[in-house]
């Protein structure tokens, strides 16, 4: 393999930009459509992203753009490009799996541009492709290494019993899960996630991600999934998973985790089930780090939506450096405030500049999307480095050869 894109082919790629500008969608809903009709491959993907939202396309098709755009200088992508290599490892992607796609895609240009589209630009796009799966093959062989050989450690699926489950709000259920094997696992970073292989009787099989939300341990991991309207894996969880329900789960994933080594305070911001990862982080927190100065800013509805709230008031009674504030959306009439919740409304930025750290902490940021695009941005034109910004989100992510 080479180890750079030769000039033609940079010249090449970046001369199709304004055409993936114009058809970029059509052509990844072109590549899904072949890709799908084998069904082994169509079954490595969450097919949540490819219903009537048509969220995955779009993600690929920017991710095809964004690539075409750096495609000179590609180290602007190495964080997009780790971020894919952790979700492709969730997904237990292996590298017999690229050339599907590879052909997929080129069909797809061809299909979509047709003349236009000439054997020197496939063969440049084929070298582009190419060139990035072997940087993203690389990668993901360095992580599977790593996680079959750590203590707990494995590749591919595991089974895990359900040893209990727990309702923390109306939305919102636990699950505590014990590998069926009865060995070890992975002690996880904080934040990290687990991807889920479901099973569900009329359906394809789901794949899932859903945030850890315990500190690590060797024995166990709790799942907090919160029940979407038209979400089958999360319905299913809520209504038929019981104890005793057997899971297959991949070993933990994600860039997004709590940096252990800073000697910052910490910040974490959270709006809805993007409790999740911070419950993770803020138990770690506690257990390891007991003078380690947090501010855990979390929002919701209102006291129905409101997870965890005894387990987060425990912790920050037993440690006077956890600093807990809680903002309701639309207050019940039962809900106390000062005692439930401390503030009406949404989280603002101007909030968040005013009552956090904002000169020295470092920041952790999970929520639906108009949250982050609220949060990142707002932090960043406070005056917050973006090393300090961290941030995860689940779904398609608008990068590079995105495939959850």
């Amino acid at each position: 393999m080479s180890t750079s894109l030769s000039d033609t082919t940079i010249h090449l790629v970046k001369a199709t930009v304004p055409a993936l500008q114009e058809h970029g969608l059509a052509i990844t809903k072109r590549m899904y459509e072949r890709m799908f009709r084998n069904e082994e491959i169509r079954d490595l993907f969450n097919q949540s992203h490819h219903g009537e939202t048509g969220s995955q396309p779009k993600a690929l098709a920017s991710a095809v753009l964004a690539y075409a755009q750096n495609i000179d200088n590609l180290g602007a992508l190495a964080p997009a490009v780790e971020r894919i290599a952790q979700k492709h490892v969730g997904l237990n992607i292996l590298p017999e799996h690229y050339p599907h796609v590879a052909e997929a895609l080129l069909e797809a240009i061809k299909d979509v541009l047709g003349d236009p589209a000439t054997d020197e630009i496939l063969a440049a796009w084929g070298e582009a492709y190419w060139f990035l799966a072997h940087v993203l093959i690389g990668r993901e062989k360095a992580i599977y290494t790593s996680l079959a050989t750590a203590p707990g450690g494995w590749n591919g699926w595991r089974n895990f019993r359900i040893e209990s489950k727990q309702k923390e709000s109306e939305i919102i259920t636990s699950f505590v899960l014990w590998p069926e094997d009865g060995g070890p696992v992975l002690r996880h970073q904080p934040g990290q996630y687990l991807t889920f292989w479901i099973d569900v009787p009329g359906q394809h099989p789901l794949k899932r991600n859903y945030s850890i939300s315990s500190a690590p341990n060797d024995q166990t991991y709790r799942i907090s999934v919160k029940r979407e309207p038209q979400g089958v894996a999360s319905t299913w969880l809520h209504d038929k998973a019981e104890v005793g329900t057997i899971l297959k789960v991949a070993p933990p994933a994600g860039e997004f985790s709590l940096n252990e080594e800073s000697p910052r305070p910490v910040v974490l911001l959270s709006g809805g089930v993007g409790l999740t990862p911070m419950m993770s982080m803020l138990e770690t927190i506690a257990a390891k780090y007991p003078n380690k100065a947090v501010h855990y800013v979390h929002g919701t509805l209102n006291g129905s939506t409101h997870a965890m709230k005894d387990r987060v008031r425990s912790l920050a009674e037993a440690h006077p450096n956890i600093r807990v504030t809680t903002f309701y959306v639309e207050p019940r009439p039962a809900d106390r405030q000062g005692e439930d919740y401390d503030h009406e409304g949404l989280i603002s930025v101007d909030w968040v500049r005013a009552n956090t750290l904002l000169d020295e902490a470092g920041y952790y940021l999970c929520g639906p999307r108009p949250f982050l695009r609220a949060f990142v941005g707002g932090l960043a034109l406070a005056g917050v480095r973006s090393n300090r910004i961290h941030y995860e989100f689940f779904g398609p992510a608008d990068e590079i050869l995105a495939a959850a």
